[in-house]
């Protein structure tokens, strides 16, 4: 069987990976550690990218092992161009064929770098254009009623309800993404000042505030959920802000079906994960009067090109406003 994607068919990367040619496969070995260590990506990054250069050198080299080709042999333009129509003829999206399009040029280029290839043919890649839709976002009454159910439940005093609370106050008031909040120490809080410490992508610090009740809730989660939840297993972790059932530093699966059990719990708030929190906090900040510049930094945006897509939410809420209530609107 060929080793380009077929209709329908999810390739085995590992196996695809374990087929290479020798030089490829310490190609994409080397790679790999620079993602790693010397760009200090995420794991979760490294894995997107490495699997998407398995993927382009699997087509160019086929399944069948064949150890002495050179790691780099048919590399092109035209080879590239071959490689993306293949993954569309496969049903992949334009969001997809984009991402995997940007990761070949990271390649090529950093193959250039490395003086494997005299000349760097990602650089005439052209991506598909991908049309960005505008991400759902929880008006602000209605994220009030999903913190309002939440804190309800956390009146109970219940480890885990207490601990959920902190988690949605948290995610509201900062926008830090699921990866970061299940990063935090408990040291990463200061409540003298309301801050947190986050560690985003790239290994980049930033400091993000919160405000009272995200304060509250993290009081309470401290001061009875945490020490219940630590006490009750014989090996918690000693310095993970959340803790999981089992002691362990809280899960992003279980972070994703706190917030989709909160939203389940207001009939009129669209379903979404952690990350439409996120969505809505850059959205409320801007609404209430923040500058672009100011609300890039506490989201941890690399560009402001980012941070503008928010600017189209507020500006789609406003004109639904306006066609409301405005005599004129129509």
């Amino acid at each position: 069987m060929s080793a380009r994607e077929s209709r329908g068919r999810k390739t085995d990367l590992h196996a695809l990976r374990d087929a290479l040619p020798r030089a490829a496969a310490e190609l994409v070995d080397a790679y790999e550690r620079h993602l790693g260590l010397e760009r200090g990506l995420s794991p979760h990054t490294v894995r997107a990218y490495v699997g998407d250069v398995v993927s382009l050198l699997g087509f160019l080299h086929g399944e069948e092992p064949r150890p002495e080709v050179a790691a780099l042999e048919g590399l092109d333009i035209g080879a590239l161009r071959a490689w993306l129509a293949d993954q569309r003829n496969g049903g992949a999206g334009r969001t997809t064929l984009a991402r995997r399009a940007a990761s070949a040029r990271t390649f090529t280029a950093w193959v250039r770098r490395q003086g494997a290839l005299d000349h760097d043919p990602g650089a005439k890649l052209v991506a598909p254009r991908v049309h960005r839709t505008l991400p759902p976002v929880l008006r602000p009454d209605e994220a009030e009623d999903v913190l309002t159910a939440a804190g309800s439940g956390a009146a109970q005093q219940e480890p885990v309800t207490l601990r959920d609370l902190a988690v949605l106050e948290l995610l509201y008031a900062t926008g830090v993404r699921v990866s970061e909040l299940c990063g935090l120490d408990v040291d990463d809080v200061d409540f003298g000042r309301r801050l947190v410490r986050v560690l985003g992508k790239g290994g980049k610090e930033r400091m993000v505030p919160f405000g009272a009740p995200a304060d509250r809730a993290l009081r309470g989660w401290l001061d009875h959920g945490r020490p219940a939840v630590a006490g009750a297993v014989a090996k918690p972790h000693a310095s993970a802000l959340f803790l999981g059932a089992r002691g362990g530093r809280l899960d992003p699966r279980t972070v994703r079906r706190v917030v989709h059990e909160a939203l389940d719990a207001v009939p009129s708030a669209a379903d979404m994960g952690p990350h439409g929190l996120r969505h809505t906090a850059a959205t409320h900040l801007l609404e209430g009067g923040a500058d672009l510049r100011s609300v890039q930094e506490l989201l941890g945006h690399a560009t402001l090109a980012t941070t503008q897509l928010y600017t189209h939410v507020t500006v789609e809420r406003l004109k639904a406003i306006h066609d409301q209530a405005h005599p004129r609107s129509r």
